[in-house]
């Protein structure tokens, strides 16, 4: 824990230097580069009660906010990402269910020490809004429901300390050799069915590792109204080099516009942790919505 708090006070010092720099001229060009991306998605499907080709009334929604804030000040760069997503689903006899639930937030430091090579310093934190359940049939064919996640249980927070390979605007490269990762699970109710929960023990909160972390960032626009977000994660840790102490995390969006505010998006998550469970977790979600986009510089 000391370790962390030594790194986070680090990457903290290094903002306060660097944050010395002179206060921007208005007369030259902005030196931040800001967006902002929110919408929200809608889908629908409703049979008469005489269809014969079998169906099941559905509505479904999830809205989204990404926001974006980069400063770059010569070789200093500061980076701020933050992403926002939550929806639900309600299906005729069954109810709403939560379909999608993402809190997500990473603040990089970096300075170039090269055309294409960064020293970088981050702090990244991710959780979720609500609470999560687990909904299995019974023999009986009944509903089984269990209480599996919530707000802050569990969350995670990295910091990392390392080199970053950006050879294009639109494409990164983080290797986090010295890391930090704090697993919290704050609910204690999770604890109902077993000992540890998320790899956190019963009566604890937090977990703590050091490991390798290794991120690989795409954003941008492949064809004409076409968008492409990718991020590629994978965690170490350096005390357990087997499954066991690894996480991977594939998150992918594409987004088509079709004018201005209304679009067509297909977002996927593929997980492994073994902390959470020994198998590959996905997770896919399609949708025609409304896209508003703000920003003041042209994107890649």
């Amino acid at each position: 824990m000391k370790r962390s708090i030594y790194l986070s006070g680090l990457i903290l010092a290094f903002t306060q230097v660097r944050g010395q720099t002179p206060v921007d001229d208005p007369r030259l060009p902005s030196l931040w580069k800001n967006s902002m991306q929110t919408g929200i998605n809608y889908n629908q499907a409703s049979f008469s009660d005489n269809w014969k080709g079998g169906g099941v009334n559905t509505v479904s929604w999830n809205a989204f906010f990404n926001a974006k804030a980069d400063y770059q000040n010569g070789d200093f760069g500061w980076g701020n990402d933050l992403q926002l997503q939550y929806g639900q689903t309600n299906t005729k006899d069954v109810g709403y269910r939560k379909s999608l639930d993402r809190i997500f937030y990473e603040s990089k430091l970096s300075n170039k020490l090269s055309p294409v090579w960064n020293l970088f310093g981050a702090l990244s934190f991710q959780s979720q809004f609500g609470d999560g359940f687990d909904y299995q049939k019974k023999g009986d064919g009944s509903d089984s429901v269990s209480f599996i996640s919530a707000a802050l249980s569990p969350a995670y927070v990295t910091e990392a300390l390392g080199l970053e390979y950006k050879p294009v605007p639109y494409f990164s490269a983080q290797f986090g050799f010295v890391s930090f990762r704090q697993s919290i699970v704050m609910n204690q109710d999770l604890y109902r069915y077993a000992p540890t929960v998320y790899g956190v023990d019963k009566g604890e909160y937090v977990r703590n590792q050091f490991i390798f972390q290794f991120i690989a960032s795409f954003d941008k626009e492949i064809f004409k109204n076409v968008t492409l977000k990718a991020r590629f994660m994978q965690l170490q840790d350096y005390q357990q080099f087997d499954k066991k102490g690894m996480v991977s995390r594939l998150d992918a969006n594409l987004v088509a516009k079709i004018n201005r505010f209304l679009n067509v998006s297909l977002g996927t998550v593929v997980l492994y942790d073994y902390d959470q469970v020994d198998r590959i977790q996905y997770s896919q979600v399609m949708g025609l919505g409304l896209l508003y986009t703000l920003s003041n510089y042209q994107p890649n």
